[in-house]
């Protein structure tokens, strides 16, 4: 049987107003807040495979509203890039299936590097390996895959990159961050034409 497409906006839409609310969003917002704005420290972001693409997204984005972030992938940071972690930094880490044995390793080595660091899990799965190594865990609601396999990563990745976006939101609003903090840290393309042109009336 195929599937039409608006089915699909419909099935996406649907785990989008699915994601769970709760406490959990607050409390990192908090966190991040005190780690990175009042000790100095970073978001560092990670995860695997499409995973991985949403949590270098969830960086560039709070890089750009003003909270400093990178991703480090799981796998380089077995060949060195674990060194740019620092004590005050937190680990967000995105795992549908809350089990990766990279996302493990990771957060196993960057433990041994300082022990209380803590860890942000993004997770399909509330009893998934992870969460017990994490201090927050935020729950997808764990949604199908709009994938006809039910494997690909289709809609677990968009709800993933949605709550990313939340955390940005609330982000911005907790430091009061304005336009003009913004164009200071976006100078190119389009959006950075825009700015320095309001800037100028």
């Amino acid at each position: 049987m195929s599937i039409s497409v608006k089915s699909i906006f419909q099935a996406e839409a649907a785990a989008v107003g699915s994601i769970p609310e709760d406490q959990a969003f607050e409390d990192i917002v908090a966190l991040l807040f005190e780690r990175i704005h009042q000790k100095g420290g970073k978001v560092i972001a990670s995860g695997m495979g499409k995973a991985g693409q949403v949590a270098n997204n969830i960086a560039t984005t709070f890089s750009a509203t003003g909270t400093p972030a990178i991703f480090l992938h799981p796998s380089e940071a077995q060949h060195g890039d674990l060194g740019v972690v620092r004590e005050n930094d937190v680990l967000l880490v995105l795992s549908n299936s809350g089990k990766t044995r990279e996302i493990q390793e990771l957060v196993a080595l960057t433990h041994q590097l300082h022990p209380k660091l803590p860890v942000v899990l993004i997770t399909g799965n509330t009893e998934g390996d992870l969460v017990d190594k994490s201090v927050i865990t935020l729950h997808t609601g764990n949604p199908q895959e709009v994938c006809p396999l039910g494997l690909t990563p289709t809609t677990s990745t968009t709800v993933m990159m949605v709550m990313g976006d939340a955390l940005t939101v609330l982000l911005m609003q907790k430091i009061g961050f304005k336009a003009s903090d913004y164009a200071r840290r976006h100078h190119g393309g389009y959006l950075g034409e825009k700015l320095r042109n309001n800037e100028n009336k």
